[in-house]
């Protein structure tokens, strides 16, 4: 069975810094595109951050050039450095899974980040 954990949210201050990390078991994440996503309350979730299994990122452009997706294998976990941290940013933070063929699709249950003073 497989299962994703998020960890890392919080309260911080605008400017601040967090470092989210989501583990895995049941799941080797090299196998997998993996990506992080946010939903603030009443708005739909969005793609943030993704990294394909050749290490190749993406981003946003709302958070480009303060966020970071990074793939630890020897610990089996996906990391999203996030810096410079803005009050919209303020959301639920999902780490995502995802292979086309087979097909597979699995998230975590999410972590909160509040950013305010």
């Amino acid at each position: 069975q497989v299962n994703l954990v998020e960890s890392g949210g919080g309260l911080v201050q605008p400017g601040g810094s967090l470092r989210l990390s989501c583990s895995g078991s049941g799941i080797i994440f090299g196998f997998y595109e993996v990506r992080w996503y946010r939903q603030a309350l009443g708005k739909q979730r969005e793609l943030i951050a993704g990294m394909d299994r050749g290490g190749n990122r993406n981003y946003a452009d709302s958070v480009k050039g303060r966020f970071t997706i990074s793939r630890d294998n020897s610990e089996n976990t996906i990391d999203l450095q996030m810096n410079s941290l803005k009050p919209e940013d303020t959301a639920v933070y999902y780490c995502n899974a995802f292979r086309q063929f087979p097909g597979a699709d699995y998230w975590g249950r999410g972590t909160q980040v509040t950013v305010s003073s």
